[in-house]
């Protein structure tokens, strides 16, 4: 079995499905951006997003590797202004949402309850190869594969807070520091 992220299972892991993808052939910085792009959508709307970037309708903002990339005004809805339609790194994570929508599927959790709550990228090793420069040199020639892993979690029931307690508990410590809260705690525990 493989190690996933733990830290976004954590919580509830049996209303999460997984999906990774290693050594794939695509630029990582690419797979970086679309990855941050996607982050916390639904999954319905991340399709959308994603058949839409294929189509050049929607835009892929790069913010964090973005030297020399174009600026394009599609950019603007996304507050950036560089951006790009990386379609291959597009591709390989729409078969990874497919696959972890299946994987949800088989768990039984409602396909239309899921968002995508994470998704990991990281650098596999280069690919080598060489190019032959002038003067009877030679130069690497590297690929930027990546490792993905995305992870699908079922938005949560979110439950009321009780407003009893809160009144009681704002009333009692408005105005005090941390150490004055705690000590009040530690002498109503005492008393309890």
């Amino acid at each position: 079995m493989v190690r996933y992220a733990a830290a976004a299972l954590a919580t509830n892991p049996e209303k999460t499905s997984r999906a990774r993808g290693e050594y794939l052939r695509t630029h990582f910085k690419n797979m970086r951006e679309v990855a941050a792009a996607l982050t916390g959508l639904k999954l319905t709307k991340a399709y959308a997003y994603l058949s839409d970037v294929k189509e050049h309708k929607q835009i892929i903002p790069f913010r964090r590797f973005a030297g020399g990339v174009g600026r394009a005004s599609q950019a603007k809805q996304f507050k950036a202004t560089q951006g790009r339609w990386p379609e291959k790194s597009v591709k390989f994570i729409l078969r990874l949402l497919k696959n972890a929508e299946s994987n949800a599927d088989a768990k039984n959790i409602d396909v239309e309850d899921l968002f995508v709550k994470n998704i990991v990228v990281q650098q596999a090793p280069k690919t080598r190869r060489r190019t032959y420069r002038a003067h009877g040199r030679i130069n690497p020639y590297q690929g930027n594969p990546c490792h993905v892993e995305v992870i699908l979690s079922a938005s949560d029931a979110e439950v009321e807070r009780a407003k009893d307690k809160d009144v009681v508990a704002a009333s009692s410590l408005s105005g005090l520091n941390r150490r004055q809260v705690a000590r009040r705690r530690i002498e109503a525990a005492r008393t309890a």
